[in-house]
């Protein structure tokens, strides 16, 4: 059965084909060994999760069958993937349609003719996630879930569209050219794709909620079987700009395709009118005003579904990045779903978008080979990403690489053809990279970022100013940032004496954690010149082939669980310091409830002005905070249970947190 999940206009309509589809692994023959799924689907969230190195990386096989009304003949058909990874060949009644290579943009083919009309017709996706040598990304630390693991849908539409075979994008790119507060020239781009040839009217339609404010139209002759790049341009008087976390207002475009006074196709696009800059030595600016970006990273993966995420599990996600008052975010290593993009435009998240041109870290192998079919690869999935990102108002930054290295194949001249690319593509956005190397590849795109984590793989967390500054000093014209920095944290594990664990080992007290990013974040805080920075990671991801911390198979840097159940001592730290709409007031270490020695520091995050303890009913007196954080010391608990309390704030805004320490 099929389900309408959107209908856009009277003649373009997209069906759901996201239930009832039969998978198989690819090394099984035998006939009767389907499997009922419902997409998105993996089949790696559970091999891939319970720290199995060799998690199967092979060939998964998809099959749905559609009835295909008659009454579709006049019209077309395309068939839509959000994503699968990595390589996925898609039959149509055993017919080959396609090949898509990249497991993280969208792709989709027509099969307009290669149906059968009045009749069911089986749709065979057959998908690997093995290792290519030509297709992004080559390695990584986390893991290559494989599966149809975003929507699916059919697209019908008329003879005459907007195309949806421009590299999967809406066929609508909206540039904009002129941007301030007085006024915003914007040229869109509409790409139409006919099969009837003929006398048409294009009208574009800006809409203000749900009021129309500009309307534009012009006629074209198209030839059968034409593909045609149209022009319109338009002006818009003291615009209402998308300004962040702060007002993020978004017109609606509206482009219709209008034969004989009948609508025949209509698409609508957000606009986000803003307009920002980088200055190598204040940072960044939104719409004119200075504007600290706190960012964090993030992984599309969680417990028990893997990369399968439902819109729900984006939604959460954001919540708690907005609880925690972060204002930008680095989509790491690749595109993420259609649905976490939307929501980043809707809720004003500054954006990093990324293709997943990443490189070993601190593991063997490489992430380039110097061979056309890897390069052609990796231009196709750039071109992919912001051919269908490319309205996003969020998205500010793209992408080129992540931790590559120059031995080897060097990959700087061929850096160097992506970022021309990127900026032929899209003149109207920066691009930038995230490095761990010093080196002539950090030259190339418009920023540079570095991934530093002083305090935990090496040094002590306060380095990180030392880099900066020394950085900054002897690359005057460099804009800096800080792609990522971060330690790792189990929730079950303690100390009673802050030292740095060992990162490759299985002790990663949850403390030291909080203690690197306190350091940390005042270094970065203090320097107007780093453009942005990025917490590794919001999240704990899977990462099959680690062996450290609490458990085995998972990066544990996130600041939130893999499961996102428990927000560590870290992200308390953030939120008392980034968000200062809501109240918080946490006691740390709080997870460390049976100890032996009686002589503890008692730290609590909060955002106000002064905090007061109390031990067993015994006040300990009220405190000052540095950085939200207050902190007593050498505080004496009693053999057996602890009674620890903190207050702060008066009337409407008063707060208490609490909790029980017990010393054996």
């Amino acid at each position: 059965m099929l389900t309408s999940c959107i209908v856009s206009a009277t003649s373009r309509e997209s069906v759901c084909l996201n239930e009832n589809w039969d998978f198989a692994y690819g090394y099984e023959v035998k006939k009767g060994v389907w499997e009922h799924v419902d997409i998105p689907h993996t089949w790696n969230n559970e091999d891939a999760l319970n720290a199995q190195l060799d998690y199967y990386r092979g060939e998964g096989i998809y099959r749905k069958v559609i009835d295909v009304r008659r009454e579709w003949k006049n019209e077309r058909l395309f068939l839509c993937f959000e994503g699968v990874n990595t390589v996925a060949n898609v039959f149509i009644n055993g017919k080959h349609i396609g090949e898509h290579r990249g497991g993280y943009t969208a792709f989709n083919f027509e099969i307009t003719d290669a149906v059968q009309y009045g009749a069911e017709n089986e749709i065979t996706v057959r998908v690997s996630n093995a290792l290519f040598l030509d297709v992004m990304p080559l390695l990584g630390d986390f893991n290559f879930y494989g599966g149809i693991y975003r929507n699916v849908s059919l697209l019908r539409t008329a003879k005459t569209c907007i195309s949806p075979l421009d590299y999967a994008s809406s066929g609508i790119y909206l540039l904009q050219k002129n941007v301030s507060r007085e006024k915003a020239e914007v040229e869109a781009t509409l790409m139409i794709n006919a099969l009837e040839g003929g006398n048409y009217n294009l009208e574009l339609t800006v809409r203000d909620g749900t009021r129309d404010i500009l309307s534009k139209q012009q006629s074209i002759v198209l030839d059968e079987r034409d593909n045609r790049r149209v022009m319109i341009s338009f002006l818009l008087e003291n615009p209402h700009l998308w300004n962040g976390l702060a007002d993020p207002f978004i017109y609606t475009v509206r482009v219709q395709i209008k034969k004989e006074d009948q609508v025949i196709d209509a698409i609508e696009q957000p606009l986000g009118l803003r307009y920002f800059s980088v200055d190598a030595d204040n940072g960044f600016f939104l719409n004119g005003e200075h504007l600290q970006l706190r960012g964090v990273c993030r992984h599309q993966d969680r417990s028990e579904v893997g990369n399968a995420l439902l819109p729900e599990h984006d939604r959460e996600d954001l919540s708690i990045i907005l609880e925690m008052g972060a204002n930008a975010i680095r989509l790491s290593h690749y595109p993420h779903s259609f649905c976490f993009y939307d929501l980043l435009d809707s809720v004003g998240l500054i954006a990093w978008s990324e293709i997943p041109f990443v490189g070993p870290g601190g593991y063997r192998n490489k992430g380039y080979v110097d061979m056309l079919s890897f390069r052609e690869n990796g231009k196709l999935q750039l071109t992919e990403m912001i051919k269908q990102n490319y309205n996003r108002p969020s998205v500010c930054f793209w992408g080129l690489f992540n931790e590559l290295k120059e031995e080897g194949d060097n990959p700087y001249d061929y850096l160097k053809e992506l970022n021309i690319l990127a900026h032929h593509l899209d003149p109207s956005r920066l691009t930038t990279a995230a490095s761990n190397i010093e080196g002539e590849i950090n030259e190339v795109t418009n920023l540079i970022a570095w991934n530093r984590y002083y305090g935990w793989y090496e040094g002590k967390p306060r380095d990180i100013a030392e880099w900066a500054d020394k950085t900054h000093k002897n690359n005057t014209s460099f804009n800096i940032g800080i792609s990522e920095y971060g330690a790792g944290a189990g929730i079950s594990q303690h100390d009673s004496v802050l030292r740095k664990p060992f990162p490759s080992g299985k002790w990663h007290p949850e403390d030291w954690q909080a203690y690197y990013h306190g350091e940390n974040w005042k270094a970065i805080d203090a320097r107007p010149y780093i453009w942005g920075s990025f917490i590794w990671n919001m999240f704990d991801f899977g990462a099959a082939h680690r062996t450290e911390g609490e458990r085995n198979g998972f990066n544990d840097k996130g600041l939130v669980t893999f499961d996102r159940s428990v927000k560590k001592d870290a992200f308390w730290f953030y939120k008392a310091n980034w968000n200062k709409d809501e109240p918080t007031l946490y006691i740390a270490n709080r997870r460390f409830d049976v100890r032996q020695n009686p002589k503890t520091d008692i730290k609590v995050y909060a955002n106000y002005e002064k905090v007061e303890l109390w031990v067993n009913g015994v006040s300990q007196g009220e405190k000052n905070g540095n950085y939200a954080t207050f902190i007593w010391k050498d505080r004496h608990l009693q053999t057996g249970k602890n009674t620890i309390v903190v207050k702060a704030g008066k009337g409407s805004e008063a707060r208490t947190d609490s909790c029980v320490w017990e010393v054996r």
